[in-house]
């Protein structure tokens, strides 16, 4: 089989992964007959489109030359929640004073309790991504190295497999970016990461995008000195800036230091690192016990031969058309290897999508879904649709409904009125075309908007649904309200009035 790299450290919780995602006493099956698909990548989008298809029926084989689960289970959104959620527990402990409970400012972080809860719980996540749970579904699990032979056959470790259609659902990986010095270091990605049993006295974090800020807030709650190098101003630059602002005073509140607008940036190795870079015309330099790089993804296509069977593909990744077929036909594709929206949710509905077109002959449109994302700090940024920038470069007239959650009893008694709901609708209509939300529990309300904007349900329907009173969700139904009250205009509250003095 393809070379394996082990995770780390070598404990019992990792143990049990691997022989759940990568048994190492796996015999990988003979095949018999043509597969209606196969199958590389057992990431999220793989494993949806393999098991959706052997549900259905079909005859299906799945290839994975490293961890089943992909990215998501084993070195993203799985270990870094995990860690997460101890960070908001101690942060909790040191405000809960505020609450009239005992607490502490100096509440004290085990990190390596910390990373082993965090394996823990990932190792009991496993069995849903495991090799013996997709056997059973009826699905031909290979692990190796998959090539295309021809636009009929992959070969997976000298045994050839032919199909009818295929996917590729390879996922991306983490990019070193062309910063001068950085090759000189042992740096860490979310690859990585999570192989830590020591907190870093001094964390370095290079970009302030999601995993940067997430990881960065993290960190710093644990007790680590947190440094985020980021080129551009501010932090998280594709959400809204008002709902970047709030997480930026958030991080810094926790103890990150940010310099933004980096220029210059050098990383020295001088039998430690030190971050040496230029924000806001003030030279820095830093050192830092560890460094993590959290910007660039390169897609993983090296290996699979696809310029033998006419599949276009640069550096992003691979080319789709809005069915998620590739240049081939006989050859489509899903998350992270071709999507810009490189979410795990993302990956699980595009699956869904190459599975009815790809086995049915189905016309499924990619630029049908409506896909929310979240950043995980605190509090959390959620979104949907249109920005107020996007609604003005695609010349659309928008209005925009605004809830602070100062104003939000369940939110003022959680402590926790620091965010906003925002939605954008068309000029003149209900009609919902995006949304940010800056909440504790953000990723959670904005499903809300996501269900309306997917079925077609304006702000007036949302107004006029009962919520249970006092949950933050009322923040989304007071927008119903806004809305409701701008339809009484002069002329209609006159109407109102002669109704109402000629029936009294």
């Amino acid at each position: 089989m393809s070379e394996f790299m082990p995770l780390m450290p070598r404990d019992e919780f990792n143990e049990q992964l691997e022989a759940n995602v990568r048994p190492a006493m796996w015999n990988n099956p003979t095949p018999s007959g043509r597969y209606n698909l196969v199958v590389i990548g057992a990431g999220t989008a793989g494993l949806v489109t393999a098991a959706g298809a052997a549900g259905l029926g079909a005859k299906v084989a799945l290839i994975e030359r490293h961890l089943m689960g992909g990215d998501c289970l084993n070195v993203g959104c799985v270990p870094s929640k995990g860690i997460i959620s101890s960070a908001r527990a101690a942060a909790a402990v040191r405000r809960a004073g505020q609450f009239g409970v005992e607490g502490t400012d100096d509440a004290s972080v085990d990190f390596a309790a910390v990373m082993q809860r965090m394996r823990r719980l990932r190792a009991q996540i496993s069995p849903n991504d495991s090799a013996q749970r997709f056997r059973d579904l009826g699905v031909d699990v290979y692990f190796g190295q998959a090539r295309f032979v021809d636009s009929n056959t992959i070969d997976v470790e000298g045994t050839r497999l032919p199909f009818k259609r295929a996917v590729i659902a390879t996922g991306a990986r983490a990019a070193a970016p062309p910063i001068p010095g950085l090759d000189s270091i042992d740096s860490l990605t979310n690859e990585t990461l999570f192989s830590l049993t020591t907190l870093p006295r001094r964390f370095g974090v290079i970009g302030a995008g999601p995993i940067g800020c997430e990881m960065a807030q993290t960190f710093a709650r644990f007790g680590s000195q947190v440094f985020v190098v980021e080129a551009e101003h501010g932090i998280l630059p594709r959400e809204d800036r008002d709902a970047a602002e709030r997480v930026q005073q958030a991080i810094a509140h926790d103890g990150v230091k940010l310099l933004c607008c980096g220029k210059n940036l050098i990383i020295k190795n001088d039998g430690g690192i030190r971050l040496v870079v230029e924000s806001h015309g003030v030279q820095y330099d830093e050192p830092v016990d560890q460094l993590l790089v959290s910007v660039g993804r390169a897609p993983n296509i090296e290996e699979l031969n696809l310029d033998a069977v006419g599949v276009k593909h640069h550096s992003k990744g691979i080319e789709v058309n809005d069915y998620m077929q590739t240049s081939n036909p006989m050859i489509y594709a899903a998350g992270d290897v071709c999507s810009p929206y490189q979410f795990t949710h993302a990956a699980d509905f595009m699956a869904r999508i190459v599975i009815q077109n790809a086995l049915f002959r189905g016309r499924k449109k990619s630029s049908s879904l409506v896909i929310p994302w979240c950043t995980y700090t605190s509090p959390e940024v959620a979104h949907v649709g249109l920005s107020e920038k996007q609604a003005e470069e695609q010349g659309m007239k928008i209005e925009t409904y605004r809830q602070d959650f100062h104003d939000v009893d369940r939110a003022l008694l959680d402590g926790e009125e620091n965010g906003f709901v925002k939605v954008h609708v068309k000029q003149g209509s209900d009609t919902i075309v995006g949304a940010t939300i800056v909440a504790s529990h953000a990723g959670d309300l904005i499903a809300e908007v996501t269900l309306a904007m997917t079925h077609g349900l304006g702000l007036k329907k949302i107004g006029s649904t009962i919520h249970p009173y006092p949950t933050q969700a009322e923040a989304i139904r007071k927008l119903g309200d806004q809305f409701n009250r701008t339809r009484l205009t002069p002329f209609v509250r006159s109407l109102f009035h002669k109704w109402l003095t000629w029936t009294r």
